[in-house]
C-alpha cells in the first residue's frame, strides 16, 4: 500500500515508521528539504536491525509528488478545521476517488475537515494513542465516513499490527478525554497536598498496572500542550476538564514537563529522575496506645 504522510515532526516521523515496518511504501511531505531528511534519518534510526525499508521510505517538499497515486493521505500537523477544508479540497484534485484522506492530529473535528472534500465519505480519523508504541489507534468516524471508508481504514490499522477501536467523532475523541481526566485528577491531588507527585504515580503503577503514572504521562506529553487540550475541552464539554490551578502555575512558570527539564518530575536525558514538587507533610498524631489522653 501507499501511503503519503503529510508532515514532518513527531507524529508524522511516528506514523511513518509503523508504517514502513509495516511494509507499505511511504512518501513524506514537508515544506522544508532539511526537515523531510532529518525525518527519514530519525526514522532509520530507529527502526529494528531486521528491518530494511529500501527504497519504501521516501520524502519530497512538493505536496502533489506525496500524495499523487497514494491509497491513504494522513495529515499530521493542522488542527484548525477551516484550514484543513482548504487543505482536503487541494488534496483531491490530485488523488484517486478510492484514497482515503485521514487527518490524525489531536483536537480536530474529522467531521468538519471532511466538509472541504467533494466526496467527504473518503474522510476518517486515526489517532494513534502514544505512537510509535502503543498497539491502539482509534478510528474516528465523522458523519460523513462511509462503511467501506470505516472498513478500510480498520482493515489498515490491522496490518499494522495494531488493534482498531472505532469511535464516533467527538471533542477530545476517547482516549484523550480517558488520559486527561486522569491526570487534571492526579494533579488536584498533588494541588490540594493529599499526596506527593511519586506518591500518586505509584498508586496508578503498583495498584492498578499502568505502564507509567499520569503525572509522568503528562510530564511527557508538554504540560503546555496539556493546558491547551483541557482549555479546549473545558469550552465544549464544561468544567470536568477546567485545568487545575497546580497546571496553569507550572506553565506560567516555564515548567512544561519533559521538554523543558522540569514539571512535576525534573528530567534528564528524556527520563523523569525526581519529584520537582516537594511531597507533602501528612500530618500524625504523637500518641501513643496506652497513653491516658486516650482513655
Amino acid at each position: 500500500m501507499d501511503v503519503a504522510v503529510l508532515g514532518a515532526e513527531q507524529l508524522g516521523r511516528a506514523i511513518a515508521q509503523v508504517c514502513a515496518i509495516a511494509g507499505h511504501d511511504v512518501r513524506f511531505y514537508g515544506d522544508e528539504a532539511n526537515d523531510v531528511m532529518d525525518a527519514i534519518d530519525a526514522i532509520e534510526r530507529r527502526l529494528p536491525a531486521d528491518v530494511d525499508t529500501g527504497d519504501r521510505l521516501s520524502g519530497t517538499t512538493g505536496r502533489e509528488g506525496a500524495i499523487s497515486g497514494a491509497d491513504i493521505v494522513v495529515e499530521t500537523t493542522t488542527t484548525d478545521a477551516t484550514a484543513l477544508q482548504a487543505e482536503f479540497a487541494d488534496i483531491e484534485s490530485d488523488i484517486d476517488r478510492e484514497t482515503l484522506v485521514v487527518p490524525a492530529a489531536s483536537g480536530v473535528s474529522v467531521t468538519a475537515a471532511a466538509a472541504g472534500l467533494r466526496h467527504p465519505d473518503r474522510a476518517v480519523g486515526l489517532r494513534f494513542c502514544d505512537p510509535p508504541d502503543a498497539a491502539l489507534v482509534e478510528v474516528v468516524v465523522a458523519e460523513q465516513t462511509s462503511q467501506e471508508s470505516c472498513d478500510r481504514a480498520r482493515s489498515f490499522v490491522e496490518g499494522l499490527e495494531r488493534v482498531p477501536v472505532v469511535v464516533r467523532d467527538a471533542p477530545g475523541v476517547v482516549s484523550t478525554r480517558v488520559a486527561l481526566a486522569l491526570e487534571a485528577e492526579a494533579m488536584r491531588l498533588v494541588d490540594d497536598e493529599v499526596a506527593g507527585v511519586e506518591a500518586v504515580d505509584e498508586v496508578l503503577e503498583r495498584g492498578f498496572d499502568h505502564a507509567s503514572g499520569p503525572l509522568v504521562q503528562a510530564d511527557r506529553a508538554g504540560l503546555d500542550n496539556r493546558l491547551e487540550t483541557l482549555e479546549t475541552l473545558h469550552a465544549e464539554l464544561g468544567d470536568r476538564f477546567a485545568p487545575p490551578e497546580i497546571l496553569r502555575d507550572l506553565v506560567a512558570a516555564g515548567n512544561t514537563g519533559g521538554p523543558s527539564g522540569a514539571g512535576f518530575y525534573v528530567w534528564e536525558n528524556g527520563e523523569p529522575t525526581e519529584p520537582a514538587l516537594p511531597a507533602p507533610e501528612i500530618p500524625r498524631g504523637d500518641r501513643t496506645p496506652d497513653d491516658p489522653a486516650n482513655e
